[in-house]
């Protein structure tokens, strides 16, 4: 007997247990890989409880926000993705500066070396930006959530502003 989906978990609720769903190995493991990366530094900012609302509140605006530019879209909307951005949004903000290890790929040439945050995650964003605008009002795109990441990303930046601990100086 199946059962109907609309009975498993109640609506509103999905909003949050599709931030813990994907779409197979290669999605959850690009998702932990950037967690592993950034996360830490953000979490080390704001501590445990600050960061678990921040992440949340990333994972739900970004899911708004690509709900809101896909209103009349039929598929699922699930992953971690929109969160996860709104982590790379934070540590942008936090450590622009911080040259990350990167393995570069030109041709046949493969070499690591150091590049800016600023640089790395600027470059992300603007594919996200530029690929969301290509594929929107598309009925072939190519099931990723653009406007979700993009949507996250700001939220990182926004709520990175307004919840990270304040510096206390000398009067």
């Amino acid at each position: 007997m199946d059962i109907d989906p609309k009975n498993l978990v109640p609506v509103p609720l999905t909003i949050f247990t599709a931030m813990f769903m994907h779409g197979g190995w290669l999605h959850l493991l690009s998702n932990m890989l950037y967690l592993w990366i950034f996360g830490d530094n953000v979490e080390d900012v704001l501590g445990h409880l600050k960061y678990l609302f921040f992440y949340i509140m990333c994972g739900i605006v970004a899911t708004l926000s690509h709900g809101f530019l896909n209103i009349d879209s039929r598929v699922p909307t699930i992953g971690a993705s929109g969160a996860i951005a709104g982590v790379l949004g934070a540590y942008m903000f936090l450590f622009p500066k911080v040259r990350i290890k990167t393995i570069l790929i030109l041709f046949v040439f493969i070499k690591i070396v150091y590049i800016p945050t600023i640089i790395i995650l600027g470059y992300w964003i603007l594919i996200q930006i530029l690929s969301g605008f290509a594929e929107y009002d598309s009925k072939t795109g190519g099931g990723i959530a653009w406007f979700a990441h993009i949507g996250g990303f700001v939220a990182g930046l926004v709520l990175i502003v307004m919840m990270k601990k304040r510096k206390r100086g000398r009067y």
